[in-house]
């Protein structure tokens, strides 16, 4: 039987994954995390994804980006939770 106060569903995972790949997580967090891992090939091929991202693009630092861009992710993102959208 799975216990739901430790049982990590993929939304939880991709919600957790940026803390995750900076070591943020803490240890239970962390051990949740893996542990889901383990038995869901869709999560561990979203992380593959997200670790070539990272891989790929380097660090990009809000100086390098031009000012219209930057102004365009940041209203992306701020409306990215809102309802209806």
């Amino acid at each position: 039987m799975t216990n739901p106060n430790t049982d990590l569903t993929c939304i939880e995972l991709v919600e957790l994954i940026t803390d995750y790949l900076e070591g943020s997580l803490d240890s239970t967090e962390k051990v949740r995390f893996e542990t889901h891992l383990q038995g869901c090939e869709g999560c561990q091929n979203y992380l593959a994804q997200m670790q070539t991202t990272i891989s790929l693009t380097g660090k990009i630092t809000e100086d390098k980006i031009a000012p219209t861009a930057l102004e365009e992710l940041l209203k992306t993102f701020q409306d990215w939770k809102k309802p209806n959208r």
